[in-house]
């Protein structure tokens, strides 16, 4: 096998801001009611017209201007959505014409809140086997689309913003430390869309054109299952919790990501999320906390870092990362 470094980042979230006060307007809530219960304070909209793959395009030019990459000799692209814009054709291959890339594979991948982490396993298989050079994955979602904003329970969680990265074939650095995916489809009703079928293991689900989340269910799986798996990653690479300087997981609600926290005996301090100001953003979630690290110049080079997403399926991915990138030229826009 040989090397893939991550060589580069950018993120992108809409202008548009929902905050906890817009949404006491909307639903019975307060502002006080959803800090408690999700730590979430406002999310990000896009506008009627701003599809998923203009968020991605956002996200891309980000990277480019940070850190003066050029991506027109991209050889595969890898989108992680479960909001794209269309069932076909795929983002990715929106994403090649719109950015001008000629010679690229392009590909959609479905793996919901996982997706980015998935979507960055598959790039370090394909550039670490040989079979490319140069791999932009992007993880990106507007749920906002498919949330139904008169049901409080669903509508304070989720925003829209998109992340991406370069992953590209070095022969002397590897950023790809180690890796764990998995899934409980048995699971699979508690998070769900309907598409072509309404019944998934035999249970007829609620007839809907938006996003259904059991929460209670999905927490209970999380906390019990997650840091088991996360202790296997470590195990595999050889390594312990200790010795990961960044802990990123999905940012699906912070109360969730603590009890995470408390049973790997990691410190929140060192555990990023991007929920806070925007929301639930699914496969866009881990690289826009990833991000905020970077930005804040709290996460530095050569730092290990531990990504770990999980969503409906149930799927679940974690990646553990060295931070070695080209050297960032421009300083990113702002947030």
């Amino acid at each position: 096998m040989g090397k893939a470094r991550v060589t580069a980042i950018g993120t992108y979230v809409p202008e548009k801001r929902l905050t906890n006060p817009d949404l006491e307007q909307m639903v019975d809530t307060s502002d006080e009611w959803i800090v408690k219960r999700t730590g979430i304070k406002e999310r990000r909209i896009g506008r009627q017209d701003e599809q998923t793959s203009d968020l991605c395009i956002a996200a891309v030019e980000d990277l480019m201007h940070r850190y003066d990459k050029q991506v027109e000799d991209v050889d595969m692209i890898l989108v992680a959505t479960s909001t794209p814009d269309f069932p076909f054709p795929s983002v990715a291959s929106i994403i090649q014409n719109k950015l001008g890339i000629k010679a690229s594979g392009a590909m959609d991948l479905s793996a919901a809140c996982a997706g980015f982490v998935s979507a960055l396993h598959t790039a370090h298989g394909f550039v670490a086997s040989g079979l490319h050079k140069k791999v932009l994955v992007i993880g990106a979602d507007s749920l906002s689309k498919i949330t139904d904003y008169t049901d409080r329970n669903t509508c304070v969680l989720f925003g829209d913003g998109a992340g991406a990265v370069l992953v590209e074939a070095d022969a002397a650095s590897d950023s790809f430390l180690g890796a764990y995916v998995g899934s409980d489809g048995s699971a699979a009703q508690h998070v769900y869309r309907l598409g072509l079928s309404s019944n998934v293991n035999d249970i007829e689900l609620q007839d809907t054109p938006y996003l259904v989340q059991n929460g209670r269910e999905v927490f209970r799986w999380v906390v019990r299952n997650i840091p088991k798996t996360i202790t296997t990653l470590l195990e595999r690479a050889e390594m312990q919790m200790k010795q990961v300087d960044w802990f990123v997981p999905h940012s699906a609600n912070l109360r969730l990501i603590e009890p995470i926290s408390e049973k790997l005996d990691y410190s929140m301090d060192q555990t990023l999320y991007s929920l806070e100001n925007f929301g639930n953003t699914s496969a866009a979630s881990i690289p826009l906390a990833f991000d905020l690290g970077i930005r804040e110049g709290r996460v530095q080079n050569g730092d290990r870092v531990l990504l770990y997403g999980f969503g409906s399926g149930l799927v679940h991915a974690g990646q553990l990362l060295e931070w070695n990138p080209d050297e960032q030229v421009n300083e990113p826009k702002p947030l």
